[in-house]
């Protein structure tokens, strides 16, 4: 199995793996950080909604144009900027599960040739389609992590 399919099976179970870990907790507990700098779980999950609108965009930018530059993005801002503890996460959840699906629907139908197109991402480079899967599953684990953390007090 290859490392892409590896990533696809990873970024294809999260929002599974989401729903699972948030299982019927209470919002007080979703909500409560368990340090002052660390984010809830209700936070985590919607840096995820966020974050997969931003990459579906970034597949978009990279098949409509020609090596483009990517905006670099703030995500402590963002969660400062649009409340993340307001947010409910359980509707935050299906909002991520919906854009997931449209990412995976967009993916699934790259040619060869898109996989190889990429963009010149602020921090890191250039950046294949194929290696922006491989950082949505980084970053899904990463988030999953820290949020199950979160759930069980530990920053």
């Amino acid at each position: 199995m290859s490392t892409l399919d590896q990533a696809l099976q990873r970024i294809r179970r999260t929002a599974d793996d989401l729903a699972a870990a948030l299982g019927t907790k209470p919002e007080a507990t979703l909500s409560k950080r368990p340090a002052e700098n660390a984010w809830a779980a209700t936070e985590v999950v919607c840096h995820l909604r966020d974050t997969e609108e931003l990459f579906l965009g970034r597949f978009r930018t990279i098949l409509a144009n020609e090596e483009p530059r990517l905006l670099p993005i703030d995500p402590d801002a963002w969660a400062r900027d649009r409340q993340y503890l307001r947010n409910d996460a359980a509707e935050a959840l299906a909002s991520f599960r919906r854009l997931r699906a449209d990412t995976l629907k967009l993916v699934g139908e790259l040619t060869p040739e898109e996989w190889r197109r990429g963009g010149i991402h602020p921090t890191r480079g250039r950046m294949t389609s194929e290696d922006f899967v491989a950082l949505i599953a980084g970053h899904d684990d990463n988030h999953l992590g820290q949020m199950r953390r979160a759930l069980d007090g530990k920053p």
